[in-house]
């Protein structure tokens, strides 16, 4: 299995992806083979079904809007090079001091591009804005049915009060980044992969 993921990826795809994610070529290998393990229709695309079957998106309350970040709008399949442009998301941002391009354009693991990540998440209708209805539906997911509707609502309204800065009862990106100016979101939204 393992000589199939090296076979199958080709030293050029491996240089670009290294230049587009900032992984290490053994990172890029190993989350090959991953990734061909996960591919259980053997067509070089994953499913959201494929995404269903890891266990820990499965448990996870966010699970299906994080396996929703990986696939571009009115798509329903996707390939290994998406598949390492979602994942450099995560990648810890010191990694970027080891992969310096000053020609490149913000790594996909910096602060900002992180923030419009975890934005995307919660924008469920893709506006670029979320909404009172959003943040509750986002809510509910992660707390299921342990609070009340009327506790959901106090803390989404609290939390758009707090962000809202322009008045329209809605939270924007610049205001998200705002609210999360002090949250170490390097650390928060980090995956060590193994080298």
């Amino acid at each position: 299995m393992g000589s199939r993921a090296s076979t199958l990826l080709r030293e050029e795809e491996i240089e670009e992806i290294k230049k587009e994610t900032g992984f290490s070529h053994s990172q890029i290998t190993r989350l090959y083979s991953r990734f061909t393990s996960l591919d259980k229709g053997e067509n070089g695309t994953l499913s959201r079904e494929d995404f269903q079957r890891i266990p820990e998106l499965a448990i996870n309350p966010l699970g299906d809007r994080i396996i929703n970040a990986f696939f571009p709008e009115g798509e329903d399949q996707v390939n290994f090079r998406g598949f390492m442009r979602t994942l450099a998301h995560f990648r810890p941002i010191e990694d970027n001091e080891k992969n310096k391009n000053s020609a490149a354009s913000e790594p996909l693991n910096s602060r900002t591009n992180k923030l419009l990540f975890a934005f995307r998440l919660y924008d469920l209708d893709r506006d670029d804005k979320i909404s009172r209805d959003e943040l509750l539906q986002v809510l509910r997911m992660m707390v299921g049915v342990n609070i009340s509707d009327e506790q959901l609502g106090s803390i989404a309204d609290r939390t758009i009060q707090e962000a809202d800065t322009n008045g329209d009862n809605s939270i924007s990106f610049n205001e998200f980044i705002k609210v999360l100016e002090k949250v170490d979101v390097e650390q928060k939204m980090s995956i060590r992969f193994l080298h």
